[in-house]
């Protein structure tokens, strides 16, 4: 009698088990728990380093020995003219954008037509993008040197009077990087381009034969606008590149010189963190630059989802 009045319990206590657990999963904070352990991740990697930079940018040394609170780091940010002229060369460095977009928009629209051999040139251009930026850099100074494999090849034509310190001139020195950071880049957009160019359907090109246009004119008129918003994607991407993605390249080839005719922002940043050991001017640099990307990344959402809203109106 014990087992069956226990056998005609078991459903029913099963019975009753099942609606809790139905409950539980149909809560509406449920979803929240599975989230939970990547909201705990990205808090700990991104938020938590975010607040703690913010804070020491705000930290002064006070005279008592302890720390106080203001807005010291960023005067003395902005009365620094080496902070003036790290901005100055950032913003010359944004004048390798378009010389990249136009030479990643032709060298795209070659190996479209697929000429002899594309696939390969395909690859050599797309391989530097894949290097280390420390190793293109170290191989840059081989060439760049003052008597590096530049200046003996233009010895060896006659060219002697040519031959620079293309790494050790002042004046040359962010053109020389300039240089090396396009080499590097242009492997990106031009596969981008490529990728994008070959999404484009072929009855819009051939209408447009059809109707007379020659090369130069379906590339102008069709190929072109119909990559604007990868076109778009690209220049933003290497706008930021420019702020805050070059210090591999400045610190592996020159470590802000000759003087200061190199420094930029990132190298300003690491050279107060870790030669002067003044973290609060640092992180004061940091902010700025991280306030200034996302101002250019909100500006770039807006103007595309105002052109997409304008697009879907008519």
């Amino acid at each position: 009698m014990t087992r069956a009045s226990t056998s005609e319990k078991g459903p029913a206590v099963r019975g009753r088990e099942r609606p809790k657990r139905s409950r539980l999963r149909n809560a509406p904070w449920t979803p929240y728990l599975y989230l939970l352990p990547a909201a705990a991740f990205i808090a700990l990697v991104f938020i938590y380093p975010l607040i703690e930079v913010v804070r020491t940018s705000l930290q002064v040394p006070a005279a008592t020995g302890g720390t106080s609170f203001g807005f010291t780091n960023y005067e003395f940010m902005l009365t620094d003219p080496a902070f003036r002229q790290a901005v100055l060369h950032n913003l010359i460095l944004l004048l390798s954008v378009p010389i990249m977009t136009v030479l990643a928009l032709l060298f795209s629209l070659l190996l479209w037509e697929q000429m002899r051999g594309w696939k390969w040139y395909r690859a050599f251009i797309f391989t530097p993008y894949i290097l280390a930026i420390p190793v293109v850099g170290l191989t840059f100074i081989y060439l760049y040197s003052a008597d590096g494999i530049v200046n003996t090849a233009l010895e060896a034509l006659g060219l002697g009077f040519l031959t620079r310190d293309w790494l050790g001139d002042p004046r040359l020195v962010l053109p020389s990087i300039m240089s090396v950071i396009i080499y590097r880049e242009l492997g990106f957009g031009t596969i981008l381009f490529l990728a994008r160019m070959m999404s484009i359907p072929t009855e819009l090109l051939d209408a447009a034969k059809t109707e007379g246009a020659n090369w130069f004119q379906v590339h102008r008129y069709v190929t072109i606008p119909q990559m604007r918003s990868v076109i778009e994607f690209f220049v933003v991407v290497e706008v930021i590149t420019m702020f805050s993605w070059v210090f591999a390249y400045v610190y592996t080839m020159t470590k802000g010189g000759p003087g200061f005719s190199s420094m930029i922002l990132e190298f300003y940043i690491w050279q107060n963190a870790f030669e002067f050991q003044s973290p609060g001017i640092a992180s004061a640099v940091a902010v700025v630059l991280m306030v200034a990307i996302s101002g250019l990344i909100f500006l770039q959402v807006r103007v595309r989802r105002d052109e997409s809203g304008g697009d879907a109106e008519h």
